[in-house]
């Protein structure tokens, strides 16, 4: 597995991946918010690749100098194969670099498959946004 920035020829590999991965009602309100990422901070998407097809995402955003992990979507065929701690330490780095104040996980209704993926990589309740909190690339 390889973990890389998103390039814009990615866009209809990881189309299909958030479709495959995700369930219809968090597709539908992942697209608007990864549009929006991608126009405004194209280096905080990445993406895994394993013989040259993209098997997991990662979104991530910088709300207020804060790093957060909005949405991760991994193939249903490539689970449970370390594929999620790769993106999230790839995103992690890069918050890393830019110097955040701290990091968080988005904890919406959406991601809550994804909590303890973040859990034992170290990120505790205090560290998950609650749905309540409207992130920009959600409410632009």
């Amino acid at each position: 597995m390889h973990v890389r920035s998103f390039q814009l020829s990615d866009v209809s590999q990881v189309t299909e991946l958030l479709q495959a991965a995700l369930s219809e009602e968090c597709f539908e309100n992942t697209m608007e918010p990864f549009s929006r990422q991608l126009s405004w901070d194209s280096d905080l998407i990445v993406v895994a690749e394993e013989e040259d097809e993209i098997v997991g995402t990662l979104i991530g955003t910088i709300e207020k100098n804060y790093g957060c992990y909005f949405r991760i979507a991994i193939h249903p065929d490539h689970r449970r194969r370390g594929i999620g701690r790769g993106l999230v330490s790839a995103m992690e780095s890069r918050f890393q670099a830019r110097k955040v104040h701290g990091i968080y996980v988005v904890g919406d209704d959406h991601n809550a498959a994804a909590l303890p993926l973040y859990e034992a990589m170290g990120y505790g309740e205090n560290q998950i946004f609650k749905s309540v909190r409207k992130l920009s690339i959600v409410e632009a």
